[in-house]
Parts: C-alpha cells; sequence; structure tokens
C-alpha cells in the first residue's frame, strides 16, 4: 500500500439499529394540530408543536403564572422599542390585575412613555430631523424631565415615581395606555436606569446633572431591594439589550452579597435578536432558569399576555396573599 493511499474499510462491517429505539428529538405528540375558527386562545396555544420557541413561551407562561398565584415578584424591564411598537397596554393590563408587581425603564422607554401619556403620539424621524438640527427638542418632553429630575433629587423619591407623578399632575389624552401613570397608581416599584447622553432630554440646559444622577442612583438602589426579594419570581428582559440587563446583573450582585436567595427565580430575555449581554447577564449569569424568547415585540408581548390570561382563566387577578 502506498504511503499515502488511505487505509481500505468495508462498509458491510457497518453497525446499524432499529429506528424504533433510536433516541430522537421529534415525535408524533410533538407535532402541531390545526385548529378550526371558534378554537379559543387556549386552544391555539395547547395546540402548538411541543419545540423550541413555542414549549419556551409556555414555559415562561407557567413561570409567570406560578409566581402570580404565589405572590412572588413579578417585574419587566423595558427598552424603549417595547413602547413604540404599541405593547404598554399590555403590561399596563397585567399591573391593573396585580400580575406585574414592579417596573424598570431605560431612559427611552420612559421618554416615550411620557410622550405617549401628555400628548397621545412619540418617536421621530431622526434622519431628516437630525439633518434640519430639530431632533430632540421637544420643550414639554424636555421641561417635564427635568422637572421630575428635580423634585425626584430633593424628595429622594427616585426618578420613576417623580415622572409618574409629574405626568399625572400635566394630564394628557394618553395616560390610560402610560406604564408610569399605571405603576404610580398601583404603587407598585417603579424605576428609570439612565446612562447619562443617550437621550434626548440630556440636552436641554435646564437639566441638573446632579438632580439626575441622584435620581437615578435612588432608583437603582430602590431596584436592588426589589431583586433581593425575587426567590421563586420572574424577571422579564424585554427590548434592553445593553442598559438594562448591566443593570440586573448588579442588583443580583447586591442580593448575592448580602445572602439574599433568589432561589427558583427565572428569567426570560425577549428581543429581536438574543445579544451577548442579555444572554449572559439575564439569562446565565445569575444562576436563574433562563429562557429566551426571540421574535418582534408587537407579536411576542400579545402572545404572552393571552398565554397568561387562558392560563389564569376565572382566577382571582390579585396575587394570593396581597
Amino acid at each position: 500500500m502506498s504511503q499515502h493511499e488511505p487505509p481500505s474499510i468495508d462498509l458491510n462491517d457497518l453497525r446499524y439499529e432499529p429506528l424504533a429505539g433510536r433516541p430522537s428529538k421529534v415525535k408524533l405528540a410533538d407535532l402541531g394540530r390545526p385548529v378550526g375558527p371558534d378554537a379559543t386562545i387556549a386552544d391555539w396555544l395547547d395546540a402548538l408543536p411541543d419545540q423550541l420557541a413555542a414549549r419556551e413561551i409556555k414555559r415562561l407562561r407557567d413561570a409567570i403564572v406560578r409566581a402570580h398565584t404565589q405572590g412572588r415578584t413579578v417585574v419587566a424591564a423595558l427598552g424603549g422599542h417595547v413602547i413604540k411598537t404599541g405593547c404598554a397596554p399590555y403590561l399596563v393590563d397585567w399591573i391593573g390585575r396585580g400580575i406585574l408587581n414592579g417596573l424598570a425603564l431605560n431612559g427611552s422607554a420612559a421618554i416615550h412613555d411620557l410622550e405617549l401619556a401628555i400628548a397621545g403620539l412619540t418617536s421621530e424621524d431622526v434622519g431628516p430631523r437630525l439633518m434640519a438640527g430639530t431632533f430632540g427638542f421637544a420643550r414639554e418632553t424636555s421641561d417635564l424631565f427635568a422637572t421630575a429630575c428635580g423634585r425626584a433629587a430633593e424628595g429622594a423619591c427616585g426618578l420613576g415615581a417623580a415622572l409618574g407623578d409629574v405626568i399625572l399632575e400635566h394630564g394628557g389624552p394618553g395616560l390610560e395606555s402610560s406604564l408610569l401613570v399605571a405603576a404610580r397608581r398601583r404603587a407598585i416599584p417603579l424605576t428609570v436606569h439612565v446612562a447619562v447622553g443617550t437621550d434626548i432630554v440630556h440636552m436641554t440646559p435646564r437639566l441638573d446633572g446632579g438632580s439626575l444622577g441622584k435620581a437615578t442612583l435612588d432608583d437603582f438602589r430602590i431596584l436592588c431591594g426589589v431583586v433581593a426579594g425575587m426567590a421563586g419570581g420572574v424577571w422579564l428582559n424585554i427590548g434592553s439589550a445593553v442598559v438594562l440587563p448591566e443593570v440586573f446583573l448588579k442588583t443580583v450582585a447586591v442580593a448575592r452579597n448580602l445572602g439574599r436567595s433568589l432561589d427558583g427565580l427565572t428569567t426570560a430575555n425577549l428581543d429581536f435578536d438574543q445579544k451577548y449581554r442579555g444572554l449572559l447577564n439575564v439569562l446565565r449569569r445569575p444562576g436563574a432558569e433562563g429562557v429566551a424568547l426571540t421574535g418582534h415585540h408587537e407579536l411576542m408581548i400579545p402572545l404572552l399576555h393571552a398565554a397568561v390570561a387562558a392560563a389564569l382563566g376565572g382566577r382571582s387577578s390579585e396575587r394570593t396573599g396581597a
């Protein structure tokens, strides 16, 4: 045999096994079942394939329902695109029903929520307005945000609470769709986490940097207290790829340092795609049970809302023991 000639093999020596005994990932019971026009949302969910995202959304649904019925904490941490895609009303409903009992927003989400509340509109066409020198200079948005920062710093109430109160005092056509308003009315923890220089409201000369820093730092400390009590609860990171996953990781660090148990915590990352910080800081590093759901907010959030509603059925909307 030549030095470079490969060794010969006899394919007749290959070993086979019966297909029925081979470990397989997909079985007939896992297949989806088409439903008719009269099917309920519960029927539709039950008929989904028992695979991948369909299995994961049911797992997240069950975690939320379990946390709600056992009186555990469910927190939603939101990026601005959640508001811009029209999904706030689903979370407002959860707040009203006592399912969602903590809310953390980045600066963008807070601004879009504020604008929809006071004016019924939000979101600019950035490119053309940037070139025209007009991007980010809506008077009411900047003035109210600066007012809230000053009030939060003076009263040590946190930026989220101050923003909610300022919006309620100002009024507007979108109060019933505002997460800031719903959280203040329900008196649940409401925090806003700002990265300086990232939001349009940072451009106004009315904004005091010391007030902004104190207001958002107070909110971070409020959130640390919330996360320290989240054993058996659910943390939903929706549409924030950087700021809120980093904030969450630090709150977990505080909880662990204080010796608080986070046993039974479920974390979820819902976004258009799964980024580094969401995967590591939300799903893996905290040591929780992680659920990743990838898709458009305007589809995934209504679907998750409907899944929870169907699972709870006629049960009380109040948390057990609340």
